[in-house]
């Protein structure tokens, strides 16, 4: 198991015991990527969880961003 699949795991355990919002805004963008680089293409139940998590990251990562700014924003 690679460095990115340990963590790819340790926060996908994160979510499942605490919720996606008690991660980070740093903690959500990174499982959004290593999710999006993760292939299940050979199963397509954990291809269709995936595609449903990637849209709750994106939703929680634009709500931490409205509540607590982005300084990436310009406006």
């Amino acid at each position: 198991m690679s460095n990115d699949d340990l963590e790819r795991v340790t926060l996908l355990e994160a979510v499942m015991s605490r919720g996606i919002q008690a991660l980070t805004i740093v903690e959500l963008e990174r499982l959004h990527t290593l999710l999006e680089q993760k292939d299940y293409g050979n199963d397509g139940k954990a291809q269709k969880s995936k595609k449903k998590l990637l849209k709750k990251i994106s939703i929680a990562i634009y709500d931490k961003d409205e509540k607590y700014g982005n300084s990436f924003k310009i406006s």
